[in-house]
């Protein structure tokens, strides 16, 4: 006779195993969207809900994803030196986290704005619902158009505030970043447009 309650517990501890092991598996071929949002279709639905909520083009979302975290969910900044005879470890220069790499304070206004506050920075889902909930603020604020992928970057990571008052400006490394964004954004977007029609098709376990 099977035990309802053991067999129960191991299912759940295989699918929390099986859910761990997605999560923390990155796609290895991140030139291509095509390639590794067939693999992982949820975050194509992801991104595709997220360009309909909020108008942030899927290859921007996935650029600044790529650029923040390399698509890992529990990303963090690198520490820095150790302190203390070497003892302790350094501190982490901010508190961003996640494949969005959002700061404490901003997820939390991300989520008092729009009432998602079961929102988890470690779910590509959340994670592209914020990106796009932030070029959509950011969009209004400083008129940067859609597409500006470079513009939309560099208020990604100075705040609208900063982007208007031009903190980017003295920051050569922010800029060949952003332009290095743009790019990724631009071949994300062209990618996705061209296999699409296999993105949507339907498919099974």
């Amino acid at each position: 006779m099977v035990d309802m309650k053991k067999l129960t517990c191991s299912l759940l501890l295989t699918s929390t195993l099986f859910l761990g092991a997605c999560a923390s598996s990155p796609p290895k071929q991140q030139d291509n969207a095509c390639v590794f949002l067939k693999e992982n279709k949820s975050w194509y639905r992801a991104t595709r809900a997220t360009a309909k909520k909020w108008g942030a083009p899927i290859g921007l979302q996935l650029a600044i994803i790529r650029q923040e975290s390399s698509f890992t969910h529990d990303a963090k900044p690198e520490r820095g030196k150790r302190r203390v005879l070497g003892l302790l470890p350094g501190k982490r220069p901010s508190t961003a986290y996640g494949y969005a790499q959002a700061l404490d304070g901003t997820w939390d206004e991300y989520k008092r704005s729009t009432g998602n506050n079961g929102a988890e920075r470690d779910d590509f889902d959340d994670a592209t619902d914020f990106i796009g909930w932030y070029v959509a603020r950011t969009g209004k604020r400083t008129g940067i158009g859609q597409y500006n992928y470079k513009a939309h970057y560099l208020a990604y990571h100075d705040g609208a505030g900063g982007y208007i008052r031009g903190t980017w400006k003295k920051k050569k490394w922010l800029i060949d970043v952003a332009n290095k964004v743009h790019r990724n954004a631009d071949r994300y977007e062209k990618q996705v447009r061209s296999c699409q029609k296999d993105l949507k098709r339907k498919w099974f376990f």
